[in-house]
């Protein structure tokens, strides 16, 4: 694993993301906000699970500092979701720049939840937080479908295709 994959993860989370806040736009304050189900119930609450738990995981890896875990209520619009997302993109950009390809095994040391001391290698935490958001970026995908919308395809082979200009399907 080299920095420039880890990127490449984050430059197709980064499309993806993009694909799905362009459906999220076209939703009512009630519908951003609606309990869907699901483990974090709203779009909203899930969208800022995944930015709060990117920028806890960067920060781990001695990115930006996030501070205390991100609470959904301080984000009452997508605007305001996207502002913060964008702040971790460039601060994310920012810290992978700064990297080499022997950091990538770098490990370490961070508190779970329960205050459990964990390690990781530098390059795991990094791919785990891009992959986490994919697993819940289905999930919104799955709450713009119960209310009528969909992003489209946003499989990693459509991003490969796009950036390329050659179908892949």
């Amino acid at each position: 694993m080299t920095i420039s994959d880890i990127d490449d993860v984050y430059n197709y989370s980064d499309w993806a993301n993009q694909k799905v806040m362009r459906v999220i736009e076209g939703l009512s304050p009630e519908e951003f906000t609606r309990n869907l189900g699901g483990p974090f119930e709203s779009i909203r609450t899930t969208l800022v699970h995944m930015l709060s738990a990117e920028w806890g995981w960067l920060a781990r890896c001695g990115g930006p500092e996030r501070g205390p875990k991100l609470e959904h209520e301080h984000f009452p619009t997508l605007a305001v979701v996207e502002e913060a997302w964008g702040n971790v993109q460039r601060g994310r950009r920012e810290f992978l720049s700064s990297l080499t390809d022997d950091d990538v095994t770098r490990m370490i040391t961070y508190s779970n939840d329960r205050g459990e001391a964990r390690s990781l290698s530098l390059g795991e935490i990094l791919m785990h937080a891009a992959n986490h958001n994919a697993h819940h970026r289905g999930q919104v995908s799955m709450m713009l479908r119960i209310l009528g919308r969909t992003s489209g395809n946003i499989d990693q082979l459509f991003y490969h295709g796009e950036r390329r200009g050659a179908p892949v399907w």
